[in-house]
């Protein structure tokens, strides 16, 4: 089988090994491909059966244009940037890598969290900056410190990463509340509290979305939601950026009505200079990182590997359009 890799450089800066692909076929891995002209994208191609993508598009005029495709792999959970039905339409599976991120993903939401808290990254600059060592008193802190414990964390989205968050947010001794289309009688039996959105944004201290990008998701952070929520609540997304309406959340932290926010993730991104965000009051961003541990991506080759062993061997799987 012949292989190309198009945008392999995110998940493989060079830390990691390609031969579990490269045992599965004659492959070929470029770093980036335009995300925005299909021409290169349809040149690097060419003639390769499987076509493997992280972040640059597949429409239907690469696919058109490219027809001895027959696989595509997506090395991350999310799709969008394939056009399934398309692919469907001329029987070519495409897989995706559905659970390599829990833990990675779940850590990074309480590192959010953490950090505005604590602020431990911008005490430490301050540190190396020469404020300690000329402060007239023997300890401070710039912003206000915050503890945790007997505090309600309520947790939209309550699937692996969710439940995983909620599990290390019950070890800080704190409450955890969920909200979910679905109710899991297992993580139900471990005492997490199922309540709906409204009940969810009052009686939360903390708000953490780990929910997919649905049409009854987008934008659930707007100035509404945002006026039944406690004074002074904290906001963390490490999930879809479009599910915040970001004007409203800057506005909230402009006003105090929300004491911080920590998002890993913007509704355009690369993030735009214009991002509301980028001067609001106490809100911590990071550019979509929290999948992105060696270990987690490390998994992604390996079931990237096994979804293409698997179509080879006739029984593709992870199939997202079937």
């Amino acid at each position: 089988m012949k292989m190309v890799v198009l945008d392999g450089y995110t998940e493989n800066p060079g830390d990691i090994s390609w031969k579990s692909l490269r045992a599965l076929g004659s492959l070929k891995v470029y770093d980036r491909t335009s995300l925005t002209d299909p021409r290169e994208a349809i040149d690097r191609i060419g003639d390769a059966e499987i076509v493997i993508t992280n972040k640059t598009p597949i429409n239907s005029e690469i696919i058109d244009a490219c027809p001895r495709i027959k696989f595509i792999a997506v090395l991350a959970t999310g799709y969008n940037v394939v056009d399934i039905d398309y692919a469907k339409k001329k029987k070519i599976p495409v897989s995706n890598v559905p659970t390599y991120g829990t833990d990675s993903v779940s850590q990074f939401a309480i590192a959010l969290l953490l950090e505005l808290c604590h602020r431990i990254g911008y005490h430490s600059r301050t540190v190396f900056d020469g404020k300690w060592q000329n402060s007239i008193d023997w300890c401070y802190w710039d912003y206000p410190l915050v503890e945790l414990a007997h505090k309600t964390m309520g947790i939209i989205g309550f699937g692996r990463i969710g439940h995983r968050t909620g599990q290390i947010a019950a070890a800080l001794n704190m409450k955890v509340i969920v909200n979910d289309v679905f109710i899991n009688p297992d993580y139900k039996a471990e005492g997490f509290e199922y309540v709906d959105r409204a009940t969810l944004f009052r009686e939360s201290d903390v708000i953490v979305l780990h929910c997919p990008l649905f049409e009854g998701t987008v934008g659930i952070i707007n100035k509404h939601s945002i006026r039944l929520m406690k004074e002074g609540v904290m906001i963390v997304n490490n999930s879809r950026g479009q599910l915040i309406v970001e004007e409203d959340l800057a506005e909230a932290l402009e006003s105090g009505k929300v004491a911080g926010a920590a998002v890993d993730v913007v509704s355009t991104e690369p993030i735009k200079e214009d991002n509301p965000l980028l001067k609001a009051k106490n809100c911590i961003i990071t550019p979509h990182m929290s999948w992105g541990s060696k270990e987690a991506r490390e998994r992604i080759m390996e079931m990237t590997a096994a979804n293409i062993q698997a179509f080879i061997s006739g029984k593709p799987m992870n199939v997202v359009n079937r």
